[in-house]
């Protein structure tokens, strides 16, 4: 647990090696990554949390400024405690914070991966109007039903990124949680949609980035997966071949594969560059001594021809 003045926040460790700080979406908790983290069998340094409103961390969004960067501030305190920098694996809800704290540099990450993040604004931005209505038909749908009175009005989101009858499938318990979390969910899309993004501003992401989307995820998703990755420069975008939006508890290997893949990838482009520089001044200290040499013999051969002048 990180104690802070605005809230407490959701800290847990495990594992060595490389550090990965795990976030999950809206929803859910730092939990949710067991089933990824175990397949890593200790690879890796796993840093859990959990975004305001869920688990043990606090909200701390006011009413009145649902701003992503609120949710921002809490993962880099997590960052912070987890030691820069860090590879910032994110899903869903949680991959577009991750995504937040890549933009404001105000952390050193060595990486960011993003399973689905739902930067919708970037559909409309670029021209990607259908897409974007299915996102707005879908909230605005919830939201009202919600506002109505519907206690499992967020059944509608979750088949919406899960395919039908995903909430129905889920353990009680599960269902539980995203029932009594639903007005913080409704805050989460609210930062969401207040979170602009462009093709320009994206392109400012200076990490490597890896961008994932399920196979049988919404059309609106998947399109939105491709235009994240598009605009990232360098970002590589991968598909989970049957999986839909919640793959962390569905395909949990073949997440742990990619992320692990990225991660590796990551650590050595690191490393090169240390290499580089290293071997460079290593050869700028030869050339130096070659050169001294040179002017010793030059100066040595002109004493002996021109012995007057010395």
């Amino acid at each position: 647990m990180i104690e802070d003045v605005r809230g407490n926040i959701d800290y847990d460790e495990s594992g060595a090696g490389s550090t990965l700080v795990l976030v999950p979406g809206s929803c859910s908790t730092g939990a949710a990554w067991r089933p990824v983290i175990a397949a890593w069998n200790g690879e890796f340094r796993c840093v859990t949390t959990s975004l305001p409103g869920y688990g043990a961390t606090a909200e701390r969004r006011p009413a009145r400024d649902p701003s992503i960067a609120h949710l921002a501030a809490v993962v880099e305190s997590v960052v912070r405690k987890a030691g820069e920098p860090v590879h910032l694996v994110g899903h869903s809800f949680g991959g577009l914070v991750s995504l937040a704290v890549a933009l404001r540099k105000r952390v050193r990450l060595a990486s960011i991966a993003m399973l689905e993040p739902p930067g919708i604004e970037l559909l409309l931005e670029r021209g990607e109007d259908e897409h974007y209505r299915a996102f707005g038909r879908m909230t605005e749908a919830y939201m009202a039903a919600f506002s109505g009175g519907e206690r499992h009005a967020i059944a509608a989101m979750i088949d919406f990124y899960g395919g039908a009858g995903t909430f129905t499938s889920w353990p009680s318990r599960v269902r539980d949680y995203a029932v009594a979390t639903t007005p913080v969910n409704i805050a989460d899309w609210a930062s969401a949609y207040g979170f602009a993004l462009s093709a320009d501003v994206l392109s400012s992401v200076d990490l490597p980035a890896l961008v994932v989307c399920g196979e049988t995820s919404h059309p609106a998703m998947r399109k939105l997966c491709a235009l994240v990755s598009e605009c990232i420069g360098g970002a590589s975008n991968a598909t989970i071949d049957g999986a839909a939006h919640f793959m962390i508890a569905t395909h949990a290997s073949e997440v742990a594969r990619l992320v692990a893949e990225h991660t590796r990838r990551a650590e050595a482009a690191k490393i090169t560059p240390a290499k580089i520089a290293k071997f460079s001044r290593q050869d700028k200290d030869v050339l130096n001594d070659i050169d001294a040499a040179r002017c010793h013999l030059e100066r040595t051969r002109n004493a002996e021809a021109f012995p007057h002048d010395n």
